[in-house]
């Protein structure tokens, strides 16, 4: 006798699919899975293991978070073209989701680098560093742009891009190396947004790979035009040429409560390789 013909009993069905009985009991119940067979003599359910593919179909989708209801419906017309269309919705969320925890690792990683960083920075070190592109999502301010309207357009863009938290981003701020030069220090002409795993860079700033000078700044926001003077200086000296913008961001909010405390990294495109002997 075929032995894929033999009725199974509700335990020896649950155990093959690694599910608990009560979960067969209760699908039954809801009308969602039926047992091929009842026992007459006792009552008890019967599986046919020819029904194990209908059932793993059904775990598959409660998997992917298909409600109950929506199994139902499906199981009432079952057809290649429709689980074929509950399958599409749910992998494209399921993408989503992996797109998020890709963009939550990177976060984390970040976090960690910038720990790391303060643990062993020398604040008053300027140095040579190596970036790879990067796509930034930009905002355009200027010096009149209020604090509220700064934060009424990353607000915007947070949401434009689907960001379901502030920290699966890093934000900051875009001055021209032009105005730098000029002496022009609250010249600010952008706000950035880094969000990583963006689908998509039509429309989006690109920072430029190359070599950059690195600084750090210790303080509030006053003390930046002073360190600013030390980086050109040093650029100078070096024969460095600086281009585009410089980045400033914030790399140790989480950790601090006093503004005295706050640290924020500069990072400048240099035009072409650095010279010989510069360390990198």
């Amino acid at each position: 006798m075929d032995k894929k013909s033999k009725l199974l009993t509700i335990g020896q069905f649950a155990a093959l699919h690694g599910i608990n009985k009560k979960t067969l009991m209760w699908y039954d119940e809801i009308g969602l899975f039926k047992p091929a067979a009842i026992n007459p003599v006792n009552g008890y359910r019967c599986y046919d293991y020819h029904q194990s593919p209908i059932l793993e179909t059904i775990l598959l989708l409660r998997e992917l978070d298909v409600s109950v209801a929506e199994i139902q419906a499906f199981m009432k017309d079952r057809s290649a073209g429709n689980l074929k269309r509950l399958l599409d919705e749910k992998i494209a969320a399921l993408d989503l989701e992996i797109m998020h925890r890709q963009a939550v690792r990177k976060t984390l990683c970040n976090h960690r680098q910038n720990m790391e960083t303060l643990m062993t920075m020398d604040l008053s070190e300027i140095s040579i560093v190596e970036k790879e592109e990067c796509c930034l999502v930009t905002v355009d301010i200027d010096k009149d742009t209020t604090f509220e309207k700064e934060v009424e357009l990353i607000t915007a863009e947070t949401a434009k891009y689907q960001l379901g938290r502030l920290h699966d981003a890093s934000y900051g701020s875009m001055i021209p190396v032009t105005s730098l030069q000029k002496g022009d220090f609250d010249g600010y002409t952008k706000l950035f947004i880094e969000i990583p795993f963006l689908k998509q860079k039509n429309g989006l700033y690109i920072q430029p790979r190359g070599s950059y000078l690195r600084a750090f700044h210790k303080g509030g926001w006053d003390g930046i035009p002073l360190r600013y003077k030390q980086i050109l200086d040093f650029a100078q000296k070096q024969g460095l040429a600086l281009s585009g913008f410089s980045y400033e961001k914030g790399i140790n909010e989480t950790v601090i409560d006093r503004v005295e405390d706050y640290l924020v990294q500069i990072e400048i495109p240099i035009l072409g390789f650095p010279p010989p002997g510069i360390p990198l």
